[in-house]
């Protein structure tokens, strides 16, 4: 091509990014590389190659880690990890800060080996990927050193096992790693097997920083690999990768008494209003959806834009995705790199075959593609609908799916037409519509007028099956500690029912049988049990003291409609939701007297802790109220110019299965609390005790409380559990009783990944401020949700 031809085509030439201080660091270690396990590299028997998705070429064998290195190295974290602890928050400071130093230090090379090893453009890597590393070691650093006044009363975990995905591989990492060290704990990671090359340049980088031996272990392989760490004697798994592996996880940790935090697929919605700057929301698309390829969990990859701007909007896509650049990963001039791996193309290619045959339409930019490497262009497809695969499965692609909509309700319906709930992403001129959409929204993280917004300040992660728990930010922190007294409980015993008195049953009149069953609670009103059986309680001394339903799964079924059909008390202002708690107590107030009759009769209690019981209850009553209007998030700053709004969200409907102990004053703290922030509740009282909860419902009767927001389902003990934790309308169970039953419910909650809070197999002392602290119930009955608020003409 002439000089001429070239100034009248204006075309771009390649840009290279030198690759030669990565190619003399792979050189220097004989492009070979084991395992990092106690602070030295040690050796596998087996290994597996690393290429250059861009090329093809074979960037370095790599050590696969059998169960017994992965054994080797929890140990290694495991005789760290009290002197790491015992370090002290600011000790730990100054290890964090060395590290993100050395991550500025050494940024190049990581940027230059991130995009060699992933495939994605070196801009991205340089740009985004590694200034975020730096930031989260910079930020948690600031944790550690604040973490005994920002976190009173709180310990590490332990051991972290974490395993990690190949999109960000680098920036995982640092999501992972810096907020378990911050909070005094160790960590043996896995990286993903396709991109294990920063990870263990990073083991590097905590060697120079002088990090302890054992403080971090980084162990490479495949499935098998992060399997065994997951069996492992670790304390804490985190997990960011696929929905389905992370069901299997949850399922198979259940019952072990091990933390959680799973980060999960997304299918998220790009709402574009016919009010929105189309110019500015069609370069916001080209971020949401064809960064890194589209192999972001939080992809835009669902464009819903209204009807009257459809074909507008659309024009201007195509247009601008005509001139995307797409080519080798080093190439300083390309806007899109390479897919992962041919087993991810090949995924892609075969999801995009079977939208054809639903009727799909399929458009691929006319993007001139290299002829080596493992390409797929920017694709878009239209004539789909909600029930079409590709809209309804995650791709994991550069492939956005269209779809549009007539009003805002419409919007909102179609966006949460999932089983996802990662991010979505608004644009519209109209900041009020913003706002309003935003927290109608089934996503931990809103963008406004953007997307991808990142930051170590503002929390990430989802809800429904994207997973749940946060990474970043406070809420991040808090998912790497425990509170001190955690290891200081009991285990469960429940409350055996005295052997029956002969004689003990009422006496019959000689009239007709009436039923004088306590009924059901369920949406504001007493109902029969589906089933029409009942259960007798007994008093202990072991007399009869009456009857009471023994509900069902369709009584269940019955509660969750109820509740489900009270969301609007969600919508309702703190202020009355806390007026109304305050006269649930002052009811409760009214009738202490006759609560206090019924726990002595019934439990055998002196009058004395009778009566402290049931003013433990009236004053967890006012606890939740006092909470209900002060739980409140907060307004992070990240640099942008804007802010992001950390909402707190109920989860909407929460399963409450009570305990024996101290019966009146658990099932109230529980219920009180779930409900002071917006959730509705079907709650299952005490086996042994279940008349206190029937008694209570004559006050919700006579408190103003609305239809559906508190259900009661008297049954016998665990006979609901599963029902409950299967039910897809119920979003959150918390269940306290035995060990066996706890893991039985984990394993069937992971079905739709709801949020649990099990007791494992421990008891609790229903009358201690400290462990029953509102804060911490309410934390467990809430999500955040980051909404990212850029203004100003700059932006």
């Amino acid at each position: 091509m002439t000089v001429k031809e070239k100034l009248e085509t204006m075309e771009y030439g390649p840009a290279m990014e030198s690759r030669s201080n990565v190619d003399a660091w792979l050189d220097g270690h004989g492009r070979a590389f084991g395992l990092f396990i106690g602070g030295k590299w040690t050796d596998a028997e087996s290994s597996f190659p690393t290429y250059a998705p861009a090329t093809g070429e074979k960037l370095a064998d790599i050590a696969s880690a059998s169960a017994d290195d992965v054994n080797s190295a929890i140990q290694a974290a495991r005789k760290a990890q009290p002197a790491w602890e015992k370090l002290g928050g600011h000790g730990r400071a100054r290890y964090l800060y060395a590290v993100a130093r050395l991550v500025q230090k050494h940024s190049r090379i990581l940027a230059v080996l991130e995009s060699l090893d992933n495939g994605k453009p070196i801009r991205e890597s340089r740009d985004i990927d590694i200034p975020l590393v730096a930031r989260h070691f910079y930020h948690h650093a600031g944790w550690a050193q604040l973490l005994e006044a920002e976190f009173p009363d709180h310990q590490a975990l332990g051991v972290a096992g974490q395993v990690i995905p190949w999109n960000f591989p680098l920036l995982m990492l640092a999501w992972k790693i810096a907020p378990a060290l911050a909070a005094g704990n160790t960590v043996v990671l896995k990286p993903a097997e396709y991109t294990s090359l920063t990870a263990l340049m990073f083991a590097e980088l905590c060697v120079e920083a002088g990090l302890p031996d054992g403080v971090v272990n980084i162990v490479t392989g495949a499935g098998e690999t992060g399997a065994s760490l997951v069996a492992g004697d670790v304390d804490k798994v985190a997990f960011t990768g696929s929905t389905e592996v992370g069901k299997t996880i949850r399922r198979q940790i259940a019952g072990s008494g091990k933390a959680l935090t799973l980060e999960l697929g997304g299918k998220s919605p790009y709402i574009v209003f016919e009010d929105a700057d189309l110019d500015g929301a069609v370069e916001g698309l080209v971020d949401a959806i064809w960064f890194n390829q589209g192999q972001v969990c939080c992809a835009g990859s669902r464009l819903l834009v209204q009807e009257g701007i459809a074909d507008k909007f659309l024009t201007k896509v195509k247009a601008r995705m005509s001139t995307l650049r797409v080519g080798h990963s080093l190439d300083k001039c390309i806007d899109m790199g390479a897919v992962v791996d041919q087993v991810q193309k090949d995924t892609i290619e075969a999801l995009i075959a079977d939208g054809k045959k639903e009727g799909a339409t399929v458009w691929h930019a006319p993007c001139s593609l290299p002829e080596e490497g493992i390409f797929y262009p920017p694709t878009i497809v239209t004539d789909v609908g909600s029930d079409s695969l590709l809209v309804r499965e995650e791709i994991f692609g550069p492939v956005l799916t269209v779809m549009t909509f007539r009003t805002q309700k419409e919007a909102v319906e179609l966006a949460n037409n999932t089983r996802y709930g990662l991010a979505a992403t608004i644009w519209s001129e109209n900041i009020s519509r913003t706002l309003e959409v935003a927290p109608a929204l089934m996503a931990g993280v809103v963008w406004v007028n953007g997307t991808n917004m990142f930051d170590a300040a503002v929390g990430f992660g989802g809800r429904r099956e994207s997973g749940f728990g946060r990474e970043g930010g406070a809420e991040g922190m808090l998912a790497y500690l425990k509170p001190k007294d955690a290891s200081k409980r009991a285990d469960y015993k429940p409350i055996a029912v005295p052997a029956p008195r002969p004689g003990s049953a009422p006496k019959q009149t000689g009239l007709p049988a009436v039923d004088t069953t306590a009924k059901l609670y369920i949406g504001g009103k007493q109902a029969r049990p589906d089933g029409g059986d009942s259960l007798v309680v007994h008093d202990h001394k072991g007399h009869e003291a009456g009857l009471v339903g023994d509900g069902n799964y369709k009584d269940i079924r019955n509660a969750v409609e109820a509740a489900t059909a009270a969301a609007g008390w969600a919508g309702q202002t703190s202020h009355l939701r806390a007026q109304i708690l305050y006269y649930i107590a002052e009811n409760l107030s009214v009738r202490a007297d006759e609560f206090t009759a019924r726990l002595i009769s019934l439990t055998g209690a002196s009058k004395k802790a009778a009566e402290q019981e049931v003013e433990a209850s009236i004053r967890r009553l006012f606890d939740a109220a006092a909470f209900a209007d002060k739980f409140e998030g907060r307004v992070h700053e990240p640099p942008i110019r804007g802010v992001a709004i950390a909402m707190h969200e109920p989860l909407g409907v929460i399963g409450i299965i009570c305990p024996d102990e101290a019966p009146l004053l658990a099932m109230v703290t529980l219920a009180a609390h779930a409900i002071a922030v917006g959730n509705r509740a079907v709650v299952v009282p005490s086996a042994r005790y279940p008349l206190l909860a029937t008694d209570f419902y004559q006050i919700l009767e006579t408190s103003d409380l609305p239809a559906g927001v508190l259900n009661i389902i008297t049954a016998r003990r665990d006979s609901l559990n599963v029902p409950l934790a299967k039910h897809y309308g119920v979003d959150g169970l918390w269940y306290f009783g035995g060990l066996e039953q706890s893991a039985e419910i984990e394993i069937a909650a992971a079905d739709n990944m709801k949020r649990t809070w099990l007791s494992g197999g421990k008891a609790y002392d229903w009358f201690s401020d400290p462990l029953l602290a509102s804060r911490r119930i309410l934390e467990k009955s809430v999500e955040v949700k980051n909404i990212w608020v850029p203004y100003g003409d700059a932006n």
